[in-house]
């Protein structure tokens, strides 16, 4: 039995399709690298099945290091559950007051660890309004200080 260029077809779609099933956000790139290779295939029909699967294994390969190397790097910085150093240096607008042992807030332009707005500390008091900077994270509190 000889694979045909709209096998790998289907085969790309079943995988893109299984990551709705399964979020894990990897089974994606085998699948795109499966649409690849029914491509490759549809160019050049005489392939045999190892350089086929071969193919289809760099591909993979590629597709992965790509998600690693150039998209995740972006995507994971505002994603829930990344290290305070991230965090630390992030500049946000304070729009609640906050003064010592008292608490304020502190809204970000972008999503940090998963929201915008979050509860801050400082050690001197700082006015609403004013922009401030992240020096730690300390629990569920960031602590601040004026930027």
């Amino acid at each position: 039995m000889s694979i045909e260029w709209w096998h790998w077809t289907v085969v790309g779609i079943a995988l893109i399709l299984a990551e709705l099933a399964l979020p894990s956000f990897f089974l994606i790139w085998f699948g795109i690298a499966g649409l690849a290779m029914a491509l490759v295939l549809f160019v050049a029909p005489a392939l045999s099945l190892t350089a086929q699967l071969a193919t289809w294994t760099v591909l993979s390969l590629v597709m992965v290091a790509l998600w690693f190397r150039v998209f995740k790097p972006s995507f994971h910085k505002t994603r829930i559950g990344t290290s305070a150093g991230e965090v630390i240096g992030e500049v946000g607008l304070l729009v609640g007051a906050v003064a010592p042992f008292q608490r304020g807030k502190v809204r970000f332009q972008r999503p940090l660890l998963g929201a915008e707005e979050w509860v801050c500390l400082a050690e001197s008091p700082i006015a609403a309004g004013e922009r401030v900077r992240v020096v730690a994270v300390e629990g569920s509190f960031l602590k601040v200080v004026k930027a």
